[in-house]
């Protein structure tokens, strides 16, 4: 998610066009929805982590129709997608499904998440991105009531809150603050939007 929203908002600066972080933050971590369907009897095996969801062929056609109408204002959005799979996933344990449905040959460099070398990059990660969100004043947005906070529902319900509901922790212990910062973050953007709705119903 870091590493999106970086490589998002350099890639919207580059290009001299307007950043949605809610809707950056939610693609660069889109692709690990499919870690739901591995608490569902049977869909584990039918739709596998870093299966179908991490294929970029996917990822691509999916974005022809937005390319179409955005034209520019699209790409920082699917490099932040594209960059899930391609580099944060690649490098950090591979089996990924890159060219699914072509083939289901796997791609990527076989390591551990809790390799001392990843949870260095990963803080590092995060530090840098949370330092960007604060000097670019983009966390500030996210304190405001707007609907575009909304679609933080997503990484925060089917990403970030299962990593804490199962049993054991399946992330590195060093690695608990990032996700706790980011599933508290976006739950408060979520209520402070929610909030802002239902005040502007009562004024009406």
């Amino acid at each position: 998610m870091s590493l999106g929203y970086i490589l998002g908002k350099a890639s919207a600066k580059a290009l001299n066009t307007s950043l949605n972080v809610p809707l950056v933050m939610t693609l660069s971590v889109l692709p690990d929805m499919d870690i739901l369907f591995q608490h569902l009897n049977g869909l584990g095996r039918i739709i596998p982590h870093r299966g179908p969801f991490h294929s970029v062929l996917i990822m691509l056609i999916v974005f022809i129709p937005v390319f179409a109408v955005y034209r520019k204002k699209a790409l920082p959005y699917f490099i932040a997608l594209v960059s899930h799979p391609l580099i944060g996933d690649y490098f950090t344990g591979g089996n990924l499904q890159l060219f699914w449905p072509i083939t289901s040959q796997t791609y990527g460099i076989a390591g551990s998440i809790y390799s001392p070398e990843n949870i260095g990059l990963e803080l590092m990660l995060f530090l840098s991105s949370i330092a960007l969100l604060v000097v670019t004043r983009d966390l500030f947005t996210l304190f405001k009531p707007r609907l575009s906070n909304l679609i933080l529902a997503i990484p925060t319900f089917t990403v970030l809150l299962p990593i804490f509901l199962s049993f054991p922790l399946q992330v590195p212990v060093p690695l608990i603050l990032p996700h706790l910062t980011f599933m508290i973050l976006f739950i408060v953007a979520i209520i402070v939007t929610l909030v802002g709705i239902l005040r502007r119903r009562k004024v009406r």
